[in-house]
């Protein structure tokens, strides 16, 4: 380090490669590692939608309020959260919320 902008740009460089897909990541690798993500997610019963979103640092998973109860969406993250992490490579870490929405509507004429 010969001048005093010299740290600076050093972790400026840092924090610019910690950006997924910055540096070794192809970006068909990307697209592929966040289809796997939601695809992960999409082989349980009761799962109508799944979205990997924020780079691939969250999950979100739609169920059926029909099918999955409040203690199977619990299970369901728990689960999904401990097979990313034996089966997959992701950069920090990946939050799975599982989003159960029962609605009921009625119309007065």
């Amino acid at each position: 380090m010969t001048t005093l902008l010299s740290p600076i740009i050093q972790v400026c460089d840092a924090i610019s490669g910690a950006r997924p897909g910055a540096r070794r990541e192809v970006v068909e690798a990307y697209i592929q590692r966040l289809r796997d993500l939601e695809n992960l997610a999409l082989e349980y019963p009761g799962v109508s939608k799944s979205f990997a979103i924020q780079a691939g640092r969250e999950l979100r998973v739609m169920v059926e309020a029909d099918r999955v109860t409040d203690d199977q969406a619990d299970a369901l993250a728990i689960t999904l959260a401990s097979r990313i992490e034996t089966e997959m490579t992701y950069p920090g870490q990946v939050r799975v919320t599982v989003i159960r929405e029962k609605r009921a509507v009625g119309v007065a004429r």
